[in-house]
């Protein structure tokens, strides 16, 4: 090795050194900062605690315009209320009462059992579809039951399941109630009409509705899709063919959805009850009752807005 290299080695060397020298400096100047006592300086100026202001977003349902006078949005996967609105008032129903009467039925029955239309239902007020003695499956008579809201329908659903009971009509919607926990839920018929005009033939709140909405759509999924097509169709066990118009206007314009049902009469006002998809697996339903025949709709699709938004994170859409 000529003495060029020898010297390039050697100032190699000594630059190497110098800076293990250095990271060791440095190295003890951090273990100080470690490990010296800081209880000293600690009682001679002690800390103050530095809060950070985390700023709060507008929540997604504050000032909304809802004319009904109660109403909610239930998240059915977390069990919680997103936004209430006399959730907890006992109202008049309307045809939101099918909705106990199907459950009924279906926690009952199998699909495919054979219901007949009774002379009985058949003078019930519209809507209305069938002919004494018509023989549905119940899959298929509960299809556009609820679709259109057809009273001689729900009816006829009513008291097959009542029979198969061997209970009264009350009983056997009261039982259903009392098995949901629905605790304001009351109904005397399977259709929630008006009985007179002081006295509705179902009474119940905004969250019990939402919970029994919750529970028919996972009692009777492919039943409770039906419901959120602008049509339904079913054909009897004779072969007449029926379909039938939704009852609600803006199925369409719901993402994810997986049940409507309306409700209208005298007493009740216009009603509305709502399961959609926010998630996979995560449906949330929206209740209105007390509103108007038109303004149901608009309060409803308001609160389905607002439930978006606040699943994204948003104020609003």
């Amino acid at each position: 090795m000529d003495s060029v290299e020898l010297q390039r080695l050697a100032q190699r060397t000594r630059t190497m050194r110098e800076i293990g020298i250095g990271i060791l400096f440095a190295s003890g100047i951090l273990t100080l900062f470690i490990f010296i006592p800081l209880t000293g300086v600690a009682k001679k100026s002690p800390a103050t605690p530095i809060t950070i202001a985390t700023p709060i977003a507008p929540s997604a349902f504050s000032r909304i315009p809802i004319e009904a006078k109660a109403a909610v949005v239930y998240d059915l996967a977390t069990k919680k209320i997103l936004y209430a609105k006399n959730a907890y008032a006992q109202l008049p129903l309307a045809s939101l009462t099918k909705l106990l009467t199907m459950y009924a039925a279906f926690s009952e029955f199998s699909p495919n059992t054979p219901i007949t239309i009774p002379a009985n239902v058949t003078h019930l007020s519209e809507p209305h579809a069938f002919h004494a003695g018509q023989i549905f499956a119940l899959a298929s008579l509960a299809r556009i039951t609820l679709t259109a809201s057809l009273n001689d329908g729900a009816a006829a659903i009513a008291e097959a399941t009542a029979a198969q009971e061997n209970r009264t009509l009350h009983e056997t919607l009261a039982g259903v109630a009392t098995a949901l926990d629905l605790t304001q839920t009351y109904a005397v018929d399977g259709n929630g009409l008006d009985m007179n005009t002081a006295v509705s033939g179902g009474y119940g709140s905004a969250i019990d509705l939402a919970r029994l909405a919750g529970a028919f759509v996972a009692e009777a999924p492919t039943v409770a899709a039906a419901t959120t097509h602008r049509f339904a169709q079913a054909t009897s066990t004779d072969g007449v063919f029926f379909r039938v118009k939704n009852t609600d206007p803006e199925v369409n314009a719901i993402p994810h959805l997986l049940l409507s049902k309306t409700g209208y009469t005298d007493l009740a006002g216009g009603n509305l009850a709502l399961v959609f998809d926010v998630g996979i697996g995560h449906p949330v339903a929206i209740v209105v009752l007390g509103s108007s025949l038109k303004a149901r709709f608009t309060d409803g699709m308001a609160l389905v807005d607002a439930t978006l938004a606040h699943f994204a994170g948003m104020p609003s859409l």
